[in-house]
């Protein structure tokens, strides 16, 4: 999933773009049944880190600049 991806999908859920993390959404649990309906999968912390690695996508902090507020 590209970046333009996510974050049609999390407008698609409903999250405020201020939940975008660099290289994530943080998504209250309540929201999980929706994303899952929608076609998200329930991953470990480890997992997502693992995952946007392998994707090449991971924006650590200490490598990004922090996002505009």
């Amino acid at each position: 999933m590209s970046t333009a991806e996510l974050h049609l999908f999390a407008e698609m859920l409903g999250a405020p773009r201020r939940a975008f993390d660099r290289d994530h959404y943080d998504i209250p649990e309540e929201r999980f049944p929706t994303a899952i309906w929608l076609g998200a999968t329930l991953v470990t912390s480890r997992d997502l880190v693992r995952s946007l690695r392998a994707a090449n996508l991971r924006r650590p902090k200490h490598l990004a600049p922090p996002p505009p507020r």
